[in-house]
C-alpha cells in the first residue's frame, strides 16, 4: 500500500552514471528532500585518471548526480553544462570534465569528501544532496563465462568497472575490492530516514547491484521502513544482454535474498518482452507500473517527465 504523507517525501536514490542521472532529473520535480547515493567504483576516463593520480574517490558519477540536481532555470542549466563540459585538445587536461577537476581540487583542501560535495552543491544550488556509497574508492571484479578468448564454460575474472560494463561474456559472479567495504554513514542514515528508496535504472551489475555488495547499505535498504521502488532499464544493456525484465529482478534476489520490492516501474515496450512479468512481480508482493518511459527520439534513455509521472504514481503523489 502506497503511504500517504502530509509533506514532500524523503527519497534516497541509488545508482551511478546516466541511469542515476535520469532518476534524479525526474525525482527533483517531485521533492526537495532527495539524497543520491552514488557508486564509487569507476576506473575509466577522467575519473580513472584522477583516481590513479591522487588516490581519491572517482568523481565522475558524483559529478553527474550533482549536475542532474541543478535547477531547471537558466542559471541551473548553465552550471550543469559547466560541470559536464570537458577539456578539448591533446594535452594533459584533454578529456577531463571541468566538474571532476573542481571536485578533486576541493577534496585536496578538505579532509572529508562529503564536505567537498556539499560545498559544490551549495555553490550550484542543487535540490538535494549527493553522497558516495563508501568513503573509500572501490574496485569491481566479475566472474564471466563465454568470452571469445576462453573455452565456452571457462570462468574468467574481469577487473574494473569500465571493463565489466563492456564485457561480451555473461556475468556469473560479482564482488567488490576491498571485500565488505564500509558504507558512508550519511548514506546509511539517508536510507533509514527515507520514505522511498529508488534503485535503477542503469548498468545492472556495475551501477545498481553493486550497492547491495556493501553490507551496511544492503542491510539499510532491506530493513528501512521506506517503500522500495525498482526502475527497470528500457532495454538490456551490455552487462545484461538477452535478459528478460524478470531476469533483471532475479539477479538482485541472488545477491539480496531478503530484499522486498514494493513497486516495479517498466517501460511498456520492455514489459511486452515478458508476458508473465505482472504475475511475477505481484508474486513478490510488489505493484507493477507500466508506461511509456522512453525519449521520443527512440534512444535508450528515460524521458524525465514520463519517469517523474510514473514515480509520482508509485509514491501516491
Amino acid at each position: 500500500m502506497t503511504r500517504q504523507l502530509s509533506r514532500l517525501p524523503a527519497v534516497a536514490a541509488l545508482g551511478g552514471g546516466h541511469g542515476l542521472s535520469a532518476t534524479l532529473t525526474a525525482l527533483r520535480r517531485l521533492t526537495d528532500s532527495l539524497t543520491a547515493i552514488v557508486t564509487v567504483a569507476d576506473n575509466g576516463g577522467s575519473s580513472g585518471r584522477l583516481r590513479e593520480e591522487f588516490g581519491c574517490l572517482p568523481p565522475g558519477d558524483l559529478r553527474m548526480a550533482l549536475a542532474a540536481l541543478c535547477g531547471d532555470d537558466s542559471e541551473g542549466r548553465l552550471w550543469a553544462d559547466v560541470l559536464q563540459s570537458r577539456f578539448a585538445g591533446n594535452g594533459p587536461l584533454a578529456g577531463h570534465a571541468i566538474g571532476n577537476l573542481l571536485i578533486a581540487g576541493l577534496w585536496q583542501r578538505l579532509a572529508d569528501p562529503v564536505e567537498g560535495l556539499d560545498m559544490v552543491g551549495q555553490l550550484l544550488g542543487v535540490r538535494g544532496r549527493v553522497l558516495p556509497m563508501s568513503a573509500v574508492p572501490l574496485a569491481i571484479e566479475a566472474d564471466v563465462v563465454g568470452l571469445p578468448t576462453a573455452a565456452p564454460d571457462e570462468v574468467m575474472v574481469v577487473r574494473g568497472q569500465a571493463q565489466v560494463a563492456k564485457t561480451t561474456g555473461r556475468v556469473v559472479g560479482l564482488r567488490l575490492r576491498p571485500d565488505r567495504p564500509p558504507a558512508h554513514p550519511d548514506a546509511v542514515a539517508a536510507l533509514q530516514e527515507a520514505d522511498f528508496i529508488v534503485l535503477g535504472p542503469g548498468s545492472w551489475f556495475t551501477s545498481v547491484l553493486v550497492h547491495l555488495l556493501v553490507p551496511e547499505l544492503a542491510d539499510a535498504i532491506v530493513t528501512s521502513s521506506a517503500e522500495r521502488i525498482l526502475v527497470l532499464n528500457l532495454v538490456p544493456d551490455d552487462e545484461t544482454a538477452g535478459f528478460s525484465p524478470a531476469a533483471h529482478i532475479d539477479v538482485l534476489a541472488q545477491y539480496a535474498p531478503t530484499l522486498r520490492l514494493d513497486h516495479v516501474i517498466a517501460d511498456e515496450r520492455f514489459a511486452r518482452l515478458d508476458g508473465h512479468l505482472r504475475t511475477y512481480v505481484e508474486s513478490l508482493g510488489a505493484h507493477l507500473h507500466i508506461a511509456r518511459l522512453g525519449m521520443r527520439d527512440g534512444s535508450a534513455r528515460h524521458d524525465p517527465l514520463l519517469l517523474a509521472a510514473s514515480l509520482a504514481g508509485a509514491m501516491g503523489l
